[in-house]
Parts: C-alpha cells; sequence; structure tokens
C-alpha cells in the first residue's frame, strides 16, 4: 500500500504506507505454531487422564505456558471443542494425501484408518464432556459427518475403482470401526479387529 506526501512546491510523491496491522508474520505465525501444540497436547492429555486434564500439565506438554492456554481458550469447553475439530480436521485432509503417497489405494484406506481409529480413542477421552447439555458441543457430530463422510468416500471410491475393495456405504463403515473402539478398558485395543475388517474388504 502506498500513501501520497504533499512538497511545499505542490507536487506529490508517493512513499509506503506504514504497516497498520500489529502482529509480524513470524509473530503471527509462532502464535498459530503454539496453538496447534497446544491442541496435540491436549488430545493426548485427555486420553490419558479425561477431559479434566489439569491445565499445566497440558502447558508442559506443549512446551508453553499456562497464560498462552488461557489466551487462546478462556474456557475448558473452548479447548475441548478445538481438539475435537483439529483431531476431525487433520482426519479428513489426510485422505487425499494418503491417496496420492500411498502405494494403492487400498493401502491408504488403511492407513487413513488407523487415523481414524486414533481420532477415536481421543474422542472417547472427550465422550464424558461431549455428553453435557453445553450447547458448544451440539454441532460437533454434524462437523464429523461433514468432514469425514466425503473423506472416506474418495478412498472408498478409488478403491472400489481400482477393483480392490468390495462396494460398502461409507457412513456403514465409518459407524462398524466406531462400535468396535467403543470402550475405555485399557486391556482392549481395537486396531486388530479393525484391520480385519478392512482387510475383509479386499476383493
Amino acid at each position: 500500500m502506498f500513501r501520497l506526501l504533499s512538497h511545499r512546491d505542490g507536487g506529490h510523491r508517493t512513499v509506503p504506507a506504514r504497516n497498520t496491522d500489529s502482529s509480524p508474520p513470524r509473530k503471527r505465525a509462532d502464535a498459530e505454531r503454539n496453538k496447534q501444540a497446544l491442541l496435540e497436547a491436549a488430545a493426548a492429555a485427555f486420553v490419558d487422564a479425561g477431559v479434566n486434564a489439569p491445565v499445566r500439565d497440558i502447558a508442559a506438554r506443549a512446551g508453553v505456558g499456562v497464560g498462552t492456554i488461557y489466551r487462546h481458550f478462556p474456557a475448558r469447553a473452548d479447548l475441548i471443542v478445538a481438539v475435537y475439530r483439529h483431531q476431525v480436521q487433520a482426519c479428513a485432509e489426510a485422505a487425499p494425501t494418503l491417496l496420492v503417497t500411498g502405494p494403492t489405494p487400498h493401502d491408504a484406506l488403511a492407513a487413513w484408518v488407523d487415523l481414524f481409529v486414533d481420532f477415536l480413542i481421543t474422542k472417547h477421552g472427550l465422550a464424558e464432556a461431549m455428553r453435557s447439555d453445553a450447547a458448544a458441543f451440539e454441532p460437533l457430530h454434524a462437523y464429523f459427518l461433514e468432514h469425514l463422510i466425503p473423506a472416506v468416500t474418495l478412498l472408498l471410491d478409488a478403491a472400489v475403482d481400482a477393483g480392490q475393495i468390495t462396494p460398502i456405504e461409507p457412513f456403514a463403515l465409518l459407524r462398524g470401526i466406531g462400535n468396535l473402539c467403543i470402550g475405555a478398558d485399557p486391556r482392549y485395543d481395537p486396531r486388530p479387529l479393525v484391520a480385519i475388517l478392512i482387510r475383509g474388504l479386499h476383493t
């Protein structure tokens, strides 16, 4: 952006306008990295200790100060919603990447399902809060479907087109995997059963 400066003789010259943005790009980038680290740390803390994990523990995991958490997320509900959305977005964004980088569409689907299971385990850590009556949690199920149904559909269509799996309805697959992941018993790992399910789709 430029602005005009007037000379005493009536002429004008242009000079760069002063930047009115009070946050330099590097500072904004650092703040965004801190926020992402916080979300990852909070997700891990929620799995280990539930949604009431102490804020100081989350801050320590993320390598930031407690004040940074409250600056980004003034209330615990804000943090819970942000973690959920962050996990959903990461899972959704992984689908096209895995499809491009995976050896086959079936391999890409299997790799994505592993990420989805990780998300579901985190989601169960949030379940207690999400069963509450807090209005902040009400739109999250729709957010889940809006982002993850297209992601798994992309992978399933590619695998079907490649002749690698039998067709299956996307929502049914997500629901089936979700049912296998239900349970908070630390002795239960759903991954072997989910792997059998995915292998069973193979033609």
